[in-house]
């Protein structure tokens, strides 16, 4: 599968310059780092949450779990983990499971934690299982400038 039209749209809009990464088909964000052979503190999980105004992403790296009393705390809100399910609906370009962090290209608010913030490079889902788009730290930080920030994830 080539890369989602929306998140395809959304770099080319801002100018990013990206490499795409291939990888065997994996089932979750540290699988996709070691398959990739990235680390995994610059690979950009993304954790759909959803409450009673709706649904959000959390971003954090592929190396630690999101802190799902910390986002709620920070933002004010009592957030769930959205169940797969609703997924369909919201990334309609992009394989089932397969979230890119770049909630604005799909209409949806953005918590990125710090932790992903001094990294020289982020990868991150091309909208498959079997591709991570590459691009430079800045670009990351330039495209996520709408997103909250925060400290909400933990080391295994």
């Amino acid at each position: 599968m080539p890369i989602a039209s929306s998140i395809k749209h959304y770099l080319e809009k801002h100018g990013v310059k990206y490499d795409i990464v291939a990888h065997p088909r994996t089932a979750s964000s540290m699988k996709t780092a070691e398959a990739a052979h990235v680390p995994g503190d610059r690979v950009a999980k993304t954790v759909v949450l959803k409450d009673n105004t709706g649904y959000m992403l959390a971003v954090a790296p592929a190396t630690r779990h999101v802190d799902l009393e910390a986002v709620s705390e920070q933002l004010g809100r009592s957030l769930d983990l959205a169940q797969e399910s609703d997924f369909a609906k919201l990334f309609k370009d992009c394989e089932l499971g397969a979230v890119p962090p770049l909630g604005e290209a799909y209409n949806l608010d953005v918590v990125l934690d710090d932790s992903l913030g001094q990294e020289s490079d982020i990868y991150f889902e091309a909208g498959d299982h079997v591709d991570l788009i590459h691009v430079s730290g800045e670009h990351f930080q330039n495209l996520m400038t709408k997103a909250a920030h925060g400290r909400f994830s933990y080391h295994v």
